[in-house]
């Protein structure tokens, strides 16, 4: 069984930065495409970023883009997303998923396997 542990949220101020670990466990990292997604109170689930098996290719938000970085280091079965400039917008719970496919996909009905999220907030 797959086990995804997020980490790395925290409350911030506009333009700070943070960086949200996700830790695989029970699979090595390297068979799932990796994603994060985040949830703000009463709204729907949404795509953040993926990064493809390899890590050559990655994708993002139009939202996140340019302030948002999504990468993987297989050897210690984590993938991370560096996340700059933040505002306040982008105050939700993040969720890390992995998705055993070797396609981006930005539809969170792909991805079979998902962490608890962790919270972060920015205050304006």
């Amino acid at each position: 069984q797959v086990q995804l542990v997020e980490s790395g949220g925290g409350l911030v101020q506009a333009g700070d930065s943070l960086r949200l670990s996700c830790a695989a466990s029970g699979t090595s990292n390297k068979m799932y495409v990796m994603g994060w997604f985040r949830q703000a109170p009463g709204k729907e689930r949404e795509f953040v970023s993926a990064i493809t098996r390899t890590g050559g290719r990655t994708t993002y938000a139009d939202s996140v883009k340019g302030r948002f970085t999504i990468s993987r280091d297989d050897a210690k079965n984590t993938v991370y997303m560096q996340m700059n400039s933040l505002k306040s917008e982008d105050t939700a719970v993040y969720y890390c998923a992995a998705a055993a496919t070797y396609y981006l996909s930005i539809r969170p009905s792909i991805y079979d396997y998902w962490g608890q999220g962790t919270q972060v907030t920015v205050s304006s």
